[in-house]
C-alpha cells in the first residue's frame, strides 16, 4: 500500500510524442504528488520493469496501439510475472472496440480510459483515474465499472 508521503509513481506507454507531452503537461497542472516516467513502447516498458534500478511504477498507463509489443501483449506479460502484481495498469487508449475493452478487463487491467480530444475532458479523466485505481483489483471490481467514464 502506499503511504501518504510516497510520491505515486506513474509511467505511461505511448508512442505518440503529443499525447505524451499532454499527459506530462497535465499531472504537472493537477499538482498530485507524483513522479511521471514515460516510455515510447512495449518494449521500452517491459526494458524499464526489469532494470533493478528502477523503483516499480504504481500505475502504468498504457496505450494499446504501439509498435514493437502492442498494450495487450505487454498486459498479458505483466500480469504474468508475480512481482508485477501490485502495479495498477490503467489502459489509456484511443479504441472504443468492445473487444478491446473485454481483452483488457479478461487480461487483468484495472481500468480502461478512452483518451478524449479534450485538455479539460483529459485532465479530468485523468485525476478521476488516479483516485479510482486501487493497487489491488478488489472484490467490488466487474465489468461495470472497468471502463471510466466522467
Amino acid at each position: 500500500m502506499i503511504s501518504q508521503k510516497t510520491p505515486h509513481r506513474v509511467l505511461l506507454t505511448d508512442d505518440d510524442e503529443g499525447d505524451r507531452l499532454v499527459f506530462k503537461e497535465i499531472f504537472q497542472d493537477l499538482k498530485m504528488d507524483t513522479i511521471v516516467h514515460m516510455v515510447n513502447d512495449g518494449k521500452q516498458l517491459m526494458d524499464f520493469l526489469t532494470k533493478e534500478v528502477n523503483l516499480l511504477p504504481h500505475v502504468i498507463f498504457l496505450d494499446l496501439n504501439m509498435p514493437n509489443m502492442n498494450g495487450i501483449e505487454c498486459l498479458k506479460k505483466i500480469r504474468a510475472i508475480e512481482k508485477y502484481n501490485d502495479i495498477s495498469i490503467a489502459i489509456y487508449s484511443t479504441s472504443t472496440s468492445e473487444k478491446d475493452i473485454d481483452d483488457t478487463f479478461l487480461n487483468g487491467a484495472n481500468i480502461y480510459i478512452t483518451k478524449p480530444g479534450d485538455f479539460d475532458e483529459l485532465k479530468h479523466v485523468l485525476a478521476k483515474a488516479m483516485s479510482s485505481v486501487s493497487l489491488n483489483r478488489d472484490s467490488e471490481f466487474n465489468r461495470s465499472n472497468f471502463v471510466l467514464k466522467i
